[in-house]
């Protein structure tokens, strides 16, 4: 089958709608890869990195790992920039299923199906808008991320030092309290 092919999320002929990774045959139902694919469904690839790295499924591993590649295959095929990346689809279909037989009693067979799937995850830029929005909301809840721990923490300590030091009013009302404690 040769010629253009539909793209997911675009629905266009021809048309790209980002750079895609594919992992096939792996040996896991499509059922259990969906669960971990709806968490990082339109969300940036840095976050997305994160929750998988922090979730407690075995099917986490495998889809790390393939979003790793598509956005290997995104700074270097497509000369795109990592940090403006997010997940624009992902999906897993199913693959082929090996049939296997188990003896049972009185000379029957129970058969085992041994599940497989095909995943796709397609990464892709943000627009400028919806990029605009990020920095916005981003800002909303604090301004921007601090990249180093020792800034985070610089900052953090400088809260708690201006929080621990008493007002001027705190100071003298404690200073009356004081004489007037040990004047009795």
């Amino acid at each position: 089958m040769t010629g253009p092919k539909l793209n997911e999320a675009t629905r266009v002929a021809g048309v790209s709608s980002g750079t895609r990774a594919k992992a096939m045959n792996v040996r896991m139902s499509a059922s259990k890869v969906r669960v971990v694919l709806n968490h990082i469904r339109g969300v940036d690839v840095r976050s997305a990195d994160n929750t998988l790295a922090l979730m407690q499924r075995d099917a986490a591993h495998d889809v790390r790992k393939l979003l790793a590649s598509a956005v290997a295959n995104a700074v270097n095929n497509d000369s795109k920039d990592a940090d403006t990346l997010f997940v624009k689809a992902c999906f897993a279909d199913e693959g082929p299923t090996m049939k296997r037989f188990r003896p049972r009693a009185k000379g029957r067979a129970g058969a085992i199906f041994k599940r497989t799937c095909h995943i796709t995850i397609v990464v892709d830029t943000l627009s400028d808008e919806k990029l605009a929005v990020r920095e916005q909301a981003a800002a909303a809840k604090g301004g921007a991320r601090t990249s180093s721990r020792a800034a985070r923490v610089a900052a953090s300590r400088a809260r708690a030092a201006k929080n621990a030091a008493p007002s001027n009013d705190e100071a003298a009302n404690d200073e009356t309290t004081t004489e007037s404690g040990e004047e009795n």
